[in-house]
Order: structure tokens, then C-alpha cells, then sequence
């Protein structure tokens, strides 16, 4: 059965739900889709169903708080909903989902997009062993399961998330062998003035660095993992100090939490002709979107992380800002929030992504032999022979290698391979934009996109006369 709306929100994490509450409250008919079972994206995340208590946390309290208002709302939620190709058809978007393994068509006037953000791990050797797991993906085990990823883990990565994961490890129970950050001091030193705006945050950051260090866990500053042993699952990592390549450290461990930043998910907004530019303070490639999510297409929004890396604190208010200015649109009456909450939210968000740029050195350790495209098996050496045979864009390389044409879609591979480019053609990475985005947006079963039909109905010609 086709469903028709106002407003069709992707994406229901901090950005789309509080921009689905805000145009249902002005009288919106809205839905919000997103492939979780419950709200709250992957910062707000639910806990599972099996888990009778837990220890509350300022996530778990913000997710449950927001749970509760869309409960609570005339929003209809579609939860576990795969979108998979979106359309703009007579003036309103068409969206191919899939949902309890059944194909369905929703319409809506007006869509927002507030799609999040992805990890990016630099690959290294070793680093698809079992036993490492992106940071990022180490918080949804916290946050959903209480889970650990091992018993004596290495963690390693970029920005507030290696402090913080660490940190989860050792209040569930875990052994933190050792903290490996290419950041320095002095990195975390200069972002403090923009880390003012948002006290409570820092003050939560001085609580995990003050346990890990009473703790008297190892904090390797200017460091990162060059490699990471065992054969079928992992025994230990190597290190290697940045600023002086010939130093390093071995550490035993059966775990490693690996991560370099986040990518803004934008391959929706960029297939739906949303123009893009690199931005290096907001994660790299953004669409472009006003800060009440107005694009230049009609009837399309942005908010949150997928325009840009700002935290989720950024995000909720700037969904709030999306969905008035969406409810404006449609004719209905609704205040303009201030801007200043957003902005300083997003000024603490963005001294946070800085901590996260590409570096050199980190792209450095990955050798020829490293895999990059997990879903092709493409090691580095094919990718950089393929460039020195002319592909020089991302386009290219996917098309002679099938980097990028996986199950994943290029979401694990292409920001390495951007950078690969690069430094190979002596490009600034801003000069090497992401491939064009094509449906399905997400994988599905061959069976679904081709939908219900009886081979009987199919029109045969008759042969052709000798």
C-alpha cells in the first residue's frame, strides 16, 4: 500500500527526530524511516530489548527522552526500513523502501535528508583481522548490548571517541592494554578555547582522561598502529611514533578499537543534485545546505551530521531549525529557533572534527600489500597501478577496479582511495571528489528492486520470419 505525507524525514538519530517532532507539532502529516529498530541513530542509540538494567548515561537519557516524544507524537515511524532510491516525480519525492522483506512506495511533499555520518579507518596491516572493530562501532556494542570487543584491547584513533571508548571499556569490566592517538598534545591543546562552549562535554572528557590516567593506562601521544598481528584473530598490535618513524611499540592484546574521524554520509543529497565541496573543519565532502537545512532543490532539506561533522549536540538543534523551516514552507506558522544555540554546539563540534584530519604520516602505514576495498579485495598496489595507467578520479578507479561497487558502496574504501590519488598526482585532497552515486543507495535483494511479476505476463515476440 503507497503512504502519502508532508514531510518524509531519513534518518531517525538527533537531527531527523527532533526535525520530525518539530513539523509534526506545526501540523504536519510526518514520517520518519531509518534502518534501527527504535530511534536515537548511533550517538543516542537504544539499548536492547534482552538488557533489564542498566547504568544511565547522558546518551541513554537524551535517547530515551527522545523516544519518548516521538512515542508520544503524531509522527508515524517506520522503524528496521531500508530507503533505497528516492525520486522527484510531479512535484513531490517518490521513495523506494523495503521493509519486513516487502517493497513499498512512500510520497511526501517535502523530504529532509539528516542522514549521519560514517567512520573512516585508515587501513593499515592487519586492520581486517578478527578482533578490530572500528571505534564507532565499538560504542554501539557499548550502548546497545554492554558488550566488550575483547579482553585486553589496544584502542586507537582520533579525537574525543579513543578517550571515550576507552573509558566505556573499563567501566564494563575490559583491560585497556593501551591508548594510541596521532593527536598531540598540543592538537587538544588548541581546541580547548572552542571546547569552553560546551562545558559539560569537557568536563566529561576531564573525567575519562583522569581515570585512564589513575588507572595508569599507556597514552601513546603522537602515535598510531602500523600493524596488527595474528593470523585468524588478533594477538597484539605494533605502533609507530609519528614524529620520528623508527621508534614504536608492541603491545599484546585480542582486541583493537581502530578509528580516524567520521565522513558525512552525503551520497543521497549528491544523487538528488545537492552541489558538494570539501570542507576539511567539517569532515571532508558536504552538501551544500543553509543552517535551517534549505537546499538548492526544491523540497529538500539537510540537517545534521550528513552536512557537515558538528556532534550530535549540533544536530538536535539543527533538526529543530529544519523542521520549522520546512514547516514555513508548507504555509505553516512556526517561530524561528536562534541560531546561537547551533552555532556554539557546532563550534565545539567542528574543534573536534579538526583532531580528526587525514595526516600524511597515518596514510603512510598503509603499505602495498594492505587491503583497502574489502568488498573487491583490492589491495593498495592495485589501486596505485590503476592510477598510473591514467585513472585519476575516483570515477575511474571504481570503474576499471570495482572499487566501491560492493555491498558497501564505497563507504569503507573511497575516502582512502581519494587520498591515495592524491599524494600519488599531487593533488590537494579537495581536488578529488567522491564517485557519482547511483541506486540502490543501499543494498537489497536482487528480487526486491526487480518486484512482483508472473513470467507468464511477459510480452514474447513471435520469430523472426526466415
Amino acid at each position: 500500500m503507497d503512504e502519502h505525507y508532508d514531510t518524509a524525514v531519513i534518518g531517525a538519530g538527533p537531527a531527523g527526530g527532533n526535525a520530525a517532532l518539530q513539523a509534526a507539532r506545526r501540523g504536519l502529516r510526518v514520517v520518519l524511516l531509518d534502518e534501527q529498530p527504535a530511534p536515537g541513530g548511533q550517538v543516542w542509540r537504544a539499548k536492547s530489548a534482552s538488557i533489564i538494567a542498566a547504568p544511565t548515561t547522558p546518551e541513554s537519557s537524551a535517547g530515551d527522552a527522545l523516544r519518548s516524544a516521538l512515542g508520544a507524537s503524531e509522527v508515524t515511524l517506520r522503524a528496521s526500513t531500508r530507503v533505497w532510491d528516492i525520486r522527484r516525480q510531479a512535484g513531490a519525492w517518490t521513495l523506494q523502501i523495503l521493509r519486513d522483506n516487502t517493497s513499498l512506495e512512500i510520497t511526501a511533499r517535502t523530504l529532509i535528508l539528516a542522514t549521519g555520518a560514517r567512520e573512516y579507518v585508515q587501513p593499515v596491516p592487519g586492520w581486517t583481522t578478527p578482533g578490530v572493530i572500528g571505534l564507532a562501532g565499538a560504542t554501539a556494542l557499548f550502548k546497545h548490548s554492554l558488550s566488550l570487543p575483547g579482553n585486553r584491547t589496544v584502542v586507537s584513533g582520533t579525537g574525543p571517541l579513543v578517550f571515550y571508548v576507552a573509558s566505556e571499556i573499563r567501566r564494563l569490566g575490559g583491560t585497556v592494554a593501551a591508548i594510541v592517538t596521532p593527536n598531540s598534545r598540543a592538537d587538544w591543546a588548541r581546541a580547548v578555547p572552542a571546547m569552553l562552549g560546551q562545558p559539560k562535554l569537557l568536563a566529561r572528557g576531564a573525567v575519562w582522561l583522569a581515570d585512564l590516567m589513575l588507572a595508569r593506562v599507556p597514552i601513546l601521544w603522537g602515535h598510531a598502529v602500523s600493524d596488527v598481528l595474528g593470523t585468524d584473530h588478533v594477538t597484539g598490535v605494533k605502533t609507530r611514533n609519528l614524529r620520528n618513524s623508527l621508534t614504536g611499540t608492541e603491545f599484546a592484546a585480542d582486541s583493537l578499537c581502530l578509528g580516524h574521524g567520521l565522513v558525512p554520509n552525503i551520497e543521497a543529497a549528491q544523487m538528488l543534485g545537492v552541489p558538494i565541496r570539501h570542507v576539511a573543519s567539517l569532515g571532508g565532502w558536504v552538501p551544500e545546505a543553509e543552517p535551517d537545512g534549505a537546499t538548492n532543490v526544491e523540497g529538500l532539506y539537510l540537517s545534521g551530521d550528513g552536512c557537515g561533522i558538528r556532534g550530535a549536540v549540533a544536530a538536535g538543534l539543527q533538526g529543530t531549525l529544519t523542521g520549522a523551516r520546512v514547516a514555513r514552507d508548507l504555509g505553516k506558522s512556526a517561530p524561528t529557533p536562534s541560531l546561537r544555540q547551533w552555532q556554539r554546539a557546532a563550534r565545539f563540534g567542528q574543534a573536534m572534527t579538526a583532531l580528526s584530519h587525514p595526516r600524511p604520516e597515518v596514510q603512510a602505514l598503509t603499505t602495498q600489500d594492505t587491503i583497502i576495498c574489502r568488498c573487491e579485495s583490492l589491495r593498495r598496489g592495485d589501486i596505485t597501478a590503476e592510477i598510473t595507467t591514467g585513472a585519476a578520479s575516483a570515477n575511474a578507479v571504481k570503474s576499471g577496479l570495482r572499487a566501491g561497487m560492493g555491498p558497501c558502496g564505497g563507504k569503507y574504501c573511497q575516502t582512502a582511495i581519494a587520498g591515495l590519488i592524491a599524494a600519488q598526482m599531487g593533488k590537494a585532497i579537495a581536488d578529488v571528489p567522491p564517485p557519482t552515486p547511483r541506486s540502490p543507495l543501499r543494498p537489497l535483494p536482487l528480487g526486491q528492486a526487480v518486484g512482483d511479476f508472473d513470467y507468464d505476463d511477459l510480452p514474447i515476440p513471435k520469430p523472426a520470419p526466415l
